[in-house]
């Protein structure tokens, strides 16, 4: 069973595909395949494993159509043309979970990072401006008693809850599809509107998943609803707000301050404006980035590669219809 990666990945995951017999071929080259070169990795390949966001479209998966299992090293899926995938009865499986309490850590960090400037004061030290104390110059605010407002409470958004009330003793509200009573029950969340959301928020967090109906949803028409002492935070995906309206919102006071671990598009280019405001921090979606998570990451797709390539259910396909 030949297995194509199109990463390097942790040796935790590689072990499992070794243990179960699997002849391994990983892309370690320091640059993104070029789609010909995926495909033709992955024509010599039983499975593949998608460590990154690496486009899976229609024409590759015509091409690849003999493939038993794809395996993504990620819990979203928006890069996978899913109903192309399910009509040719590829399953495609993901990570869940394993990643929620550290892209929470991250969503943390911003807020925190932002409210008090730190970026830009650290770059103050860097480029000599470390000078004499200055009792009204760059100052933060505090988050103490705050609202914290989540769109898409889910897994990742819970757990950044968890912190915020702990520790800052903020209020939660949330705006989600359906009620997260989970959520409601843990940190006393309040289900809101969008708009109500919107105009409560001190901090606004992101953490939906990226469709059709997401894509680019955080606009200038929603910036203009949000408080101007607001901060907005986005862990989740880039797509789901429009960086061009993000910046006119922070520029125009209508927002307060704004953290990114995902950016529109990714990677960012370095002279981005947003890159050298006071009131701005951005991380180069880092929020799986840590040892213990990427382990986790990698053994779970593995083990849903090896489930497929042996047949067996696989613990977490996406695509569930391909079984009915």
């Amino acid at each position: 069973m030949n297995v194509f990666i199109t990463r390097k990945i942790p040796e935790a995951g590689l072990n499992i595909l070794k243990e179960a017999g699997c002849h391994i071929i990983e892309h370690t080259e320091q640059r993104p395949l070029t789609p010909e070169e995926l495909i033709g990795h992955c024509k010599k390949a039983d499975a593949v494993l998608i460590a990154g966001h690496t486009i899976i479209d229609e024409f590759f998966l015509n091409e690849c159509d003999h493939l038993k299992v794809i395996g993504l090293m990620s819990v979203g899926y928006e890069h996978v043309n899913l109903p192309a995938a399910t009509a040719l009865k590829i399953p495609i499986s993901n990570t869940p979970g394993v990643l929620s309490k550290a892209t929470s850590d991250i969503a943390f960090l911003l807020m925190l990072a932002v409210s008090r400037k730190a970026f830009f004061m650290h770059r103050q030290i860097l480029e000599g401006k470390w000078n004499f104390f200055e009792p009204t110059a760059n100052l933060g605010i505090e988050l103490y008693g705050k609202t914290l407002g989540i769109f898409g409470l889910g897994k990742i958004g819970l757990e950044l809850a968890k912190k915020c009330r702990a520790v800052f003793d903020m209020n939660i509200i949330y705006h989600n599809r359906s009620n997260n009573k989970e959520a409601e029950k843990l940190v006393n969340a309040q289900y809101v509107s969008l708009d109500e959301l919107l105009k409560n928020s001190d901090v606004l967090s992101l953490h939906a998943n990226l469709t059709n109906e997401t894509m680019g949803r955080f606009n200038l028409e929603l910036f203009r609803k949000m408080k101007p002492s607001a901060i907005f935070i986005n862990t989740g995906r880039g797509g789901l707000h429009n960086e061009t309206d993000l910046l006119y919102a922070l520029q125009n006071h209508l927002i307060w301050g704004a953290g990114l671990d995902v950016t529109n598009p990714e990677p960012m280019a370095p002279d981005h404006p947003l890159l050298t405001m006071p009131n701005v921090c951005i991380v180069p979606h880092i929020g799986s980035a840590t040892v213990e998570t990427r382990d986790a990451m990698a053994k779970m797709a593995a083990v849903n590669i090896v489930a497929g390539l042996e047949g067996k259910p696989i613990p977490n396909i996406v695509n569930t219809e391909i079984y009915s």
